[in-house]
C-alpha cells in the first residue's frame, strides 16, 4: 500500500503512549486495537505491530498466533501507518512487524538520504532485500528472508469509467489527459509510488487526494459512485468486483518488489528461534493465499484472528 501507494499501503494500532513518524503510513499516536495475549509466555513478551489495513492486520494475527504457539506472550497493536510504527520498531516499543520489501526500503532510503534520494528498490526481490538490509541494520532492525507472497500497490477505476475512456493501463490514463481524484490515505500526496509517481511516470493529472484510506470500502465506493476516479488499493484486493472496479495495468512498472517479509528489532527479537518460527509462515504463504485471506475478511466479514487461525491450522503450522 506502497504508497501500498497501493498496499496500500498503502496500509494501515495506534497507542497514545507511542508517537513517531512511519514509512507505510502516518499519524501522531498508536491506538491499541488488540492487546490480548501479551501478559508474557514462557519465552518472554513480544509486541507485534501491524498497519491499519486488512492484509496487514491478518499478517499481524498470523505472526501473533505463531509466536504465541511457540511460547511467547504476544500483544498485537494495529498502527495506522508506517510513519508511526517504524520509529517504534527502532525504539523497541514494537518488536516485530510484517513488512513489504520495496516499500520499506524506499521509506528508509528517504529517511536516510532525503526525499530525492536515488531509488534502491527494484523489481528484483533479492537486490531489493539486500538494499533494505543495508539501510535497516544501522537502525537496529533485522530483516528476515522474503517469501513468494507479494502485494504491490495498484490503482483501480470503475468499469464504466474504463470503458468510457478506453483505459486498460496507467499509461492510457496519463495519455487521456483526464483529471483524477484519488481515494487513498492522505500520505498518498507525498509517497513516491502514489501521486508523485503517477505524475512523474505516467503524466497523470492528479487533482487531489480524498483521504479515505488504502483500499477501504469507503474509498472503493467513492470511485464506484464517481465522487473519485481512482482508488489506491493492492494487487491482492479480493473485493474489487463487488464494486465493479477494474485494475489498470502498471505497464511502466512504477511498483517494485513488495514481497512480504518480517522485520524485527534486532536487540529484542533478533533470536534465531523467532526467525525460524516466522520463517515457516514466510515459506508457506503465497500471493493467492493473501487474496483469499483478504476475501474472507473483506467479503465474508470474518474476524482477522479467526481467518489467521484457520489458515495456520490448515497448513499445519499450529495445532487445533
Amino acid at each position: 500500500m506502497n504508497s501500498r501507494t497501493r498496499r496500500t499501503a498503502v496500509a494501515v494500532v495506534a497507542v497514545a503512549a507511542l508517537t513517531g513518524t512511519l514509512a507505510a503510513c502516518g499519524g501522531d499516536s498508536l491506538e491499541d486495537k488488540a492487546s490480548d495475549g501479551g501478559s508474557g509466555g514462557d519465552k518472554g513478551s513480544l509486541v507485534v505491530g501491524a498497519a491499519g489495513f486488512t492484509e496487514a492486520k491478518v499478517l499481524g494475527e498470523l505472526y501473533k498466533q505463531l509466536l504465541t504457539g511457540a511460547g511467547y506472550g504476544v500483544t498485537l497493536k494495529t498502527v495506522e501507518n508506517r510513519e508511526i510504527y517504524e520509529p517504534q520498531l527502532e525504539k523497541g516499543a514494537i518488536d516485530v512487524v510484517p513488512e513489504y520489501a520495496a516499500t520499506l526500503a524506499e521509506f528508509l532510503n528517504a529517511e536516510e538520504n532525503g526525499p530525492n534520494a536515488e531509488p534502491v528498490a527494484s523489481s528484483d526481490v533479492d537486490a531489493t532485500v539486500a538494499a533494505l538490509r543495508k539501510l535497516a541494520e544501522p537502525r537496529g532492525l533485522k530483516v528476515l528472508p522474503a517469501g513468494e507472497a507479494v502485494d504491490q500497490n495498484a490503482f483501480a477505476v470503475s468499469r464504466e469509467f474504463a470503458e468510457e475512456h478506453n483505459l486498460k493501463t496507467l499509461s492510457d490514463l496519463g495519455e487521456s489527459g483526464l483529471k483524477v481524484k484519488i481515494a487513498a490515505g492522505d500520505e498518498c500526496e507525498t509517497r513516491p509510488f502514489c501521486a508523485p509517481g503517477l505524475k512523474k511516470t505516467y503524466g497523470i493529472d492528479v487533482a487531489g487526494i480524498d483521504p479515505k484510506g488504502v483500499g477501504t470500502t469507503q474509498a472503493k465506493q467513492a470511485v464506484k459512485n464517481g465522487t473519485d476516479q481512482l482508488v489506491l488499493t493492492t494487487t491482492t484486493d479480493a473485493t474489487l468486483k463487488n464494486f465493479d472496479l477494474v485494475l489498470l495495468e502498471d505497464d511502466k512498472k512504477l511498483q517494485n518488489a513488495d514481497n512480504v517479509l518480517p522485520v524485527v528489532n534486532a536487540k529484542d527479537a533478533g533470536d534465531q528461534e523467532i526467525a525460524d518460527v516466522l520463517g515457516k509462515l514466510t515459506d508457506t504463504l503465497t500471493t493467492a493465499d493473501l487474496v483469499e485471506l483478504n476475501r474472507k475478511v473483506d467479503e465474508e466479514r470474518q474476524k482477522e484472528a479467526d481467518v489467521a487461525a484457520d489458515y495456520l491450522e490448515s497448513k499445519g503450522l499450529i495445532k487445533k
